[in-house]
C-alpha cells in the first residue's frame, strides 16, 4: 500500500527520500526490519492469548529424551510467521505483481489449510487433526491455481536469448566475411512454460515440448508438476517440524538461495551476464522472501530450544508450500530437491520405514525397520545425539546444499 503512495508522493511532490520506495534492496530491508519487530514483540502477546486459552501442544509418548518436557507448550505459532509475512508485503510490497500476488494467496491458502488442522488437534482433541484427504484436496487445489495462473496470465512471461543477425560483408581484400551474431535478450516477451533444468549449458526445456505443443495438454501438464511440487515440498517441510528451530533454521537458507535467484533472474543485466532466462518483474519476489527470512528468524525467538511456542502446520505447511510455488515462479523447480535436501531426505526416510515394514511383516509376520525411528531426526535422537546438535548438523548441511544449488548457474 506504501509503494503507491511514495511513488505519487515523488513523482508530483519530488518528496525527499520517497524515491527510495522505487528501489527494491530498500524495501526488502524494510520488509525484513517489520517481519522481526513483528514476530519479536508481538510474538509475546500471541504466546499469552495461546496459553490463556490453553492451546498447548499434545505430545505422544515415543520414547524420546526431554519429550514429554514438551507437552503443554503452546502450538499454533505459524499464526506469527503468517503475520510477519503478510504485513510487511502489504505495507512495503508491489501488490500489482503477479508473482506477489500468486505467493500471498500461496500463503493464505496453504496457512488456512494448517490452521484448520491445529485447530482440530487443539480444539477438538483429535490427534490426528485434519484428515490426509482434505489436506491433499488443499495441496492439489493450490497446485490448480499455480498452474493455470503460470500457463494463461499475460504477466508471467520470459525473455529468451537470441543471436543477433549475422554480419555478410566484403572486406579490403575482395573476399566475404561472415560475423557471427552476438547472443542476446529477445527484445519480445514471451508465453512459454519453460524451466530451468540444473547442471545443464543450454539449460531450458519446455514442457510443452513433451505434449506436442498442445495448449490443452501441456497446461494439463504443468497442473499436474505444479500439484507434485507443492504437494511434495509442504509435505516434506511439515514431517521436518519436529525439534526446536528445526524447520525454521534450515528453510532460511532456502529462501536466501530463492530471493538471490529471483533477483538474478528479475535483472536484465545479471541475467544476460549469467546466461540465465530472464523473468521480467520477477525480481519483486526479493521483497517476499526478505519478509520470509525476517519472520523466520525471528520466529526463532521463540522456537529455539526451549522452545516456548511451536509453529504447528499453521507454519509447516505454508513454508513448504511458500517455497514451492516460489520456485515454480522463478522457474527453479527441479532446483527443488537438492535445495530442499534435507526435506527429501525427511520423506524418503519416512516412505522406507513404513514401506520396510510392511514388505517384512507381509512376508515374514514380523515387521522390521530400517532406522530406529522416522523421520530422520528422530532416528538421530534416538542413537542419543542432542537435540540443539541434530538442530545445527541439519541447518549446516541445509546451507551447503544451498550454496551448491547457487553454484549451479555456472557448473554446466
Amino acid at each position: 500500500m506504501l509503494y503507491p503512495i511514495f511513488k505519487f508522493l515523488n513523482e508530483h511532490y519530488d518528496m525527499p527520500g520517497a524515491g527510495m520506495f522505487q528501489y527494491i534492496s530498500f524495501r526488502s530491508a524494510v520488509a525484513v526490519i517489520l517481519a522481526l519487530l513483528i514476530t519479536i514483540f508481538f510474538g509475546r502477546t500471541i504466546i499469552r492469548a495461546l496459553q490463556r486459552h490453553q492451546i498447548g501442544e499434545e505430545i505422544r509418548d515415543l520414547g524420546l529424551e526431554g519429550q514429554l518436557s514438551k507437552k503443554g507448550t503452546p502450538t499454533m505459532g505459524g499464526v506469527i510467521i503468517l503475520l510477519a509475512i503478510l504485513v510487511p508485503m502489504l505495507l512495503v510490497g508491489r501488490l500489482d505483481n503477479i508473482y506477489v500476488i500468486l505467493m500471498l494467496i500461496s500463503t493464505l491458502w496453504l496457512g488456512l489449510l494448517g490452521f484448520l488442522d491445529d485447530y482440530i488437534k487443539t480444539f477438538r482433541h483429535n490427534k490426528d487433526g485434519l484428515k490426509g484427504k482434505f489436506k491433499i484436496v488443499g495441496q492439489v487445489g493450490l497446485g490448480v491455481i499455480v498452474g493455470t495462473v503460470m500457463c494463461f496470465s499475460q504477466d508471467v512471461v520470459i525473455r529468451e536469448k537470441v543471436s543477433s543477425p549475422t554480419a555478410v560483408y566484403v572486406s579490403e581484400t575482395g573476399y566475404a566475411q561472415v560475423e557471427q551474431g552476438e547472443p542476446m535478450l529477445s527484445p519480445t516477451p514471451q508465453k512459454t512454460t519453460k524451466t530451468t533444468i540444473p547442471f545443464v549449458k543450454d539449460n531450458e526445456f519446455d514442457y510443452g515440448w513433451l505434449v506436442g505443443g498442445n495448449k490443452l495438454l501441456t497446461w494439463l501438464l504443468y497442473i499436474a508438476v505444479a500439484i507434485f511440487v507443492v504437494t511434495a515440498v509442504s509435505n516434506g517441510a511439515n514431517l521436518t517440524d519436529g525439534l526446536d528451530g528445526l524447520l525454521t533454521t534450515v528453510s532460511v537458507p532456502i529462501m536466501l538461495v530463492l530471493g538471490a535467484l529471483a533477483y538474478l533472474s528479475g535483472h536484465i543485466i545479471y541475467a544476460d551476464y549469467l546466461n540465465i532466462m530472464y523473468i521480467p518483474e520477477s525480481a519483486e519476489l526479493v521483497v517476499f522472501a526478505a519478509a520470509m527470512c525476517g519472520a523466520l528468524l525471528g520466529f526463532l525467538w521463540w522456537n529455539s530450544f526451549p522452545a516456548q511456542i511451536f509453529m504447528g502446520d499453521t507454519g509447516s505447511l505454508s513454508i513448504g508450500g511458500i517455497i514451492a510455488v516460489f520456485a515454480l515462479c522463478i522457474r527453479k523447480e527441479l532446483l527443488l530437491p537438492l535445495m530442499c535436501g534435507i526435506f527429501l531426505a525427511e520423506a524418503l526416510s519416512v516412505m522406507v520405514q513404513v514401506g520396510w515394514f510392511k514388505y517384512t511383516k507381509r512376508k515374514y509376520g514380523e515387521g522390521r525397520r530400517v532406522l530406529l525411528m522416522s523421520p530422520l531426526h528422530h532416528h538421530y535422537q534416538k542413537k542419543g545425539i542432542f537435540e540443539t546438535k541434530i538442530v545445527m548438523r541439519f541447518f549446516i548441511i541445509s546451507i551447503l546444499l544451498c550454496a551448491l544449488s547457487l553454484v549451479t548457474l555456472k557448473i554446466r
